[in-house]
């Protein structure tokens, strides 16, 4: 299947992002919670889907949590302790770039946790989801796919590139060489976490624009009727001519020309 255009892409992206709004409004009218998960491989490409769902929210409602390494205090807690701040309060959508399932991958792969502590992961993480729902959160994973090939190519572009190299870590690096090791991990993660209440959706994530509108797609599909008309405005007309800016403590910088 060839690549998808940009413009074939933002063609297909457009009404997708209008349903988005709408189950913006949606959530907020009728105090709805949504918490998407985002996990896969590295730059398998989660940032970029994250964006595609909130570049036209209001940043205020629809929040990312991508929370940093643990700290010694946290890493005494009950594991799941640390999250339970970042879930939705009423009218909210939290979209987790990576989540909980660190500790099924990248701790479990790299060694920053133990066999133990994984096998009780596994086995608490669907009592964890289960009271989510049963809370009334609607609750979505997704696991992004990309080919080693393809993930080789994007970690070499990342080091190429200024304003991309910020996303290349030196745990990236480690991870390269155990492709294998977390594709063992995610099937454990899978048989132990897919369940009827909290199932997991796999996309291919080797086109990354195709990806974005197949998990959009997706999940836009799985929500009810989300139809809210918008908020009326009154947008009465300026009492008089609109006003220019004017100066008096300070006066604006020089605008740039090139």
């Amino acid at each position: 299947m060839k690549k998808l255009k940009r413009k074939d892409y933002e063609k297909a992206l457009e009404p997708m992002q209008e349903e988005l709004a709408a189950l913006a409004r949606w959530a907020r009218h009728g105090g709805r919670r949504i918490v998407v998960v985002f996990e896969g491989r590295d730059t398998a490409g989660k940032g970029g889907a994250i964006d595609a769902i909130r570049a036209h929210l209001n940043p205020r409602q629809c929040r990312i949590a991508a929370l940093p390494k643990p700290t010694e205090r946290e890493a005494s807690q009950w594991y799941f302790q640390r999250y339970v701040p970042y879930l939705p309060a009423a009218g909210e959508i939290v979209l987790f770039d990576r989540s909980w399932y660190n500790r099924a991958g990248v701790e479990k792969v790299m060694g920053f946790a133990s066999d133990a502590q994984v096998k009780a992961f596994l086995q608490q993480a669907p009592q964890f989801e289960r009271q989510l729902v049963d809370d009334g959160i609607l609750l979505f994973k997704y696991w992004l796919c990309c080919d080693q090939a393809q993930q080789e190519q994007r970690f070499a572009e990342r080091l190429d590139d200024p304003l991309k190299r910020w996303k290349l870590s030196p745990i990236d690096l480690q991870a390269r060489a155990k492709y294998a090791d977390y594709t063992r991990a995610r099937e454990a993660m899978l048989k132990a976490t897919h369940t009827d209440f909290a199932p997991w959706t796999l996309v291919d994530f080797n086109d990354q624009k195709r990806g974005r509108l197949t998990l959009l797609r997706d999940f836009l599909d799985r929500l009810p009727d989300t139809r809210v008309p918008p908020d009326t405005v009154d947008f009465a007309p300026l009492p008089g001519k609109p006003l220019k800016e004017r100066f008096g403590a300070l006066n604006p910088i020089a605008t740039y020309h090139g």
